[in-house]
């Protein structure tokens, strides 16, 4: 004989109903199919409930979770009470590209054996998620991670957690960078040959600046450490057009799959020619191969040069086209050749300055026909306003200015574009409007590498644009501004949050093929609804459509299980 199904039956007798767990076993001999009683549960209405969730749990054990049901009343369903919905698509995709460079076994590492009542990593995680999906304050985040954003393995969080958190991740700094970079490259097969280095800045709204540090602690803050404790805030050269307000200097190197691989902050008085030093000393401390670093025209220094080639690296600079205080035209700019057109339309021409000699440097001139003709057009629009201020100022010739003359001659934009007659007559210089006509689309760049090819270089330099969308992003995704620290150490520790969640959010686009916002868009409606039961709390994820689970497929993941908490059947809540 052998068994062929198992199943409840009910019998009645005696005006009762009883219940017993059967299964029907096949006579070899006559074939007949005979019900075999394995165990009695007894009467139905006295029916041991307790002991029938223990078998139901018991068996539930060797179910996949999505198939695992909350538990039941015998003979009704089990009333569940909606209590809130968190959303978990986001988090979910940033949860696993942080998981997956292996930054949780990062932190275990660094936190070493040194006891935190509080989850550090995961209260990391938190703020870096906040960045890429609803900057806020760090105070905000308390509510966010309580009712709004389910994060794995944090259900709350105080905000003087997060500050111990940032410290930490600020001691470490240095350590988190290098191991983040080495993981970012092996697991992403990045290449690293050439990096891109560009900067940015970000204001407080505060009224002055911070002091002026001592000399110690300048050096401190040069080497990217925490002790100019009171000159971070400075005022200097501002990219946001606010030169009235303290800022921080920020600067990103990026590889050419734009992704930024590492980033440094500085007082908001230092320029960029002055940073190369520690950039290059912080690359070569992760003992890379040869690398070409692709810098603006706001890096370039004969110094900076200098230290750019040595250990046998290189560099592609942005170099001016006019020098000197008269502004003559670049002497590379002067060189006849021809030129060659990229599939772009871009045209260059390579150009050896001092060639024969140990001066000797490597130009290409590129002009870009698209360019040229914004340009043209920009300058036919400013020649055309010029003219208009021209002729409401009448007749200066022998007549003192006026205030709004001087006003033009001063105009940054109008007033190089005039020249003054002897009798005091303003004109405009038709010979300056066929000069810079002649540099229209045009822009020079060198390198030091006399192996790359000339559209290499060319295209090296224009990849620099990549660079530029990550100051974009730091400043209309992330959102770095506000900054609402005060303290030197905890600005640092805002803008390396905002670093990590900058390279999550680049990994994701990269795997994806999709930008940021898109992925978001997509994988939101992705929730977790939080109901109470007679026996616990149950979280329950909506199911993956087509377009989530593409999004997942793209980065390796999983989908997320169906109950994430199941309450224990027996054991009231």
């Amino acid at each position: 004989m052998y068994r062929v199904v198992m199943y409840m039956r009910e019998n009645r007798s005696g005006g009762h109903t009883y219940v017993s767990l059967a299964h029907n076993e096949r006579d070899e001999g006559d074939g007949v199919s005979r019900a075999r009683i394995l165990y009695n549960f007894g009467r139905k209405d006295r029916l041991d409930l307790d002991a029938v969730r223990r078998l139901i749990a018991s068996l539930s054990r060797y179910l996949p979770s999505d198939e695992v049901a909350p538990p039941r009343e015998a003979g009704a369903a089990e009333v569940l009470e909606f209590v809130a919905a968190k959303r978990l698509g986001p988090a979910l995709v940033l949860d696993g590209v942080w998981r997956a460079l292996g930054l949780p076994e990062v932190f275990e590492k660094l936190l070493g054996e040194r006891s935190f009542r509080t989850p550090v990593e995961r209260s990391v995680f938190a703020m870096v998620a906040q960045r890429a999906i609803d900057p806020g304050s760090k105070l905000a985040i308390e509510s966010w991670v309580a009712d709004e954003v389910f994060i794995p393995g944090l259900d709350e969080v105080d905000v003087q957690q997060l500050y111990r958190a940032m410290d930490v991740l600020l001691g470490a700094h240095d350590e988190i960078q290098s191991q983040v970079f080495w993981r970012v490259k092996n697991l992403f097969n990045l290449e690293v040959d050439l990096v891109f280095l560009d900067t940015t800045s970000t204001y407080f709204e505060i009224e002055g600046e911070d002091d002026v540090p001592g000399e110690g602690d300048a050096a401190a803050a040069d080497a990217g450490g925490v002790g100019a404790e009171a000159g971070t805030r400075r005022r200097g050269h501002s990219k946001d057009k606010r030169p009235d307000l303290a800022q921080v200097v920020i600067a990103f190197a990026v590889t050419r799959d734009g992704i930024p691989v590492r980033c440094w902050v500085w007082p908001g008085n230092t320029v960029d020619v002055s940073m190369i030093s520690q950039v290059k000393r912080d690359l070569n401390s992760w003992k890379l191969s040869r690398t070409v670093l692709v810098m603006d025209t706001g890096f370039n220094s004969e110094a900076n040069r200098r230290v750019l080639q040595g250990a046998g690296d290189a560099f592609i600079i942005g170099e001016r086209l006019r020098l000197g205080p008269k502004g003559e035209l670049h002497e590379a700019l002067k060189r006849p050749g021809r030129y060659r057109t990229l599939p772009s339309g871009l045209r260059f021409k390579e150009v050896i300055v001092g060639k024969g000699s140990v001066a000797a440097r490597r130009f290409v001139v590129v002009h870009n026909p698209k360019e040229a003709e914004r340009d043209a057009a920009r300058r036919a629009e400013t020649i055309g306003e010029l003219e208009r201020r021209l002729s409401e100022l009448g007749d200066l010739n022998g007549k003192e200015h006026t205030k709004a003359a001087c006003a033009l001659r001063a105009h940054p934009s109008f007033g190089r574009y005039l020249r003054q007659a002897k009798g005091g007559r303003l004109d405009i210089d038709r010979g300056k409007l066929a000069r810079e006509a002649k540099l229209d689309g045009k822009y020079l760049i060198s390198t030091s590498d006399d192996y790359l090819s000339t559209e290499d270089v060319v295209l090296g330099y224009k990849q620099l644009h990549e660079i530029e969308r990550v100051n974009r992003d730091l400043k209309h995704t992330v959102d770095v501004r506000p900054v609402f620290h005060r303290r030197e150490d905890r600005i640092r520790a805002h803008v390396q949050l905002c670093w990590l969640a900058l390279l999550l959010i680049r990994l994701i686009e990269t795997r994806t093929d999709q930008t940021w916002h898109q992925v978001m868009k997509t994988m939101r409606p992705l929730s977790v609804a939080i109901q109470q039961s007679s026996y616990g709390r149950v979280m329950q994820t909506n199911r993956v459509n087509s377009a989530q689970k593409s999004v997942l497929d793209a980065l390796e993941l999983k989908p997320p299980k169906r109950f994430l908490q199941l309450p224990t059947p027996g054991k009231a809540a």
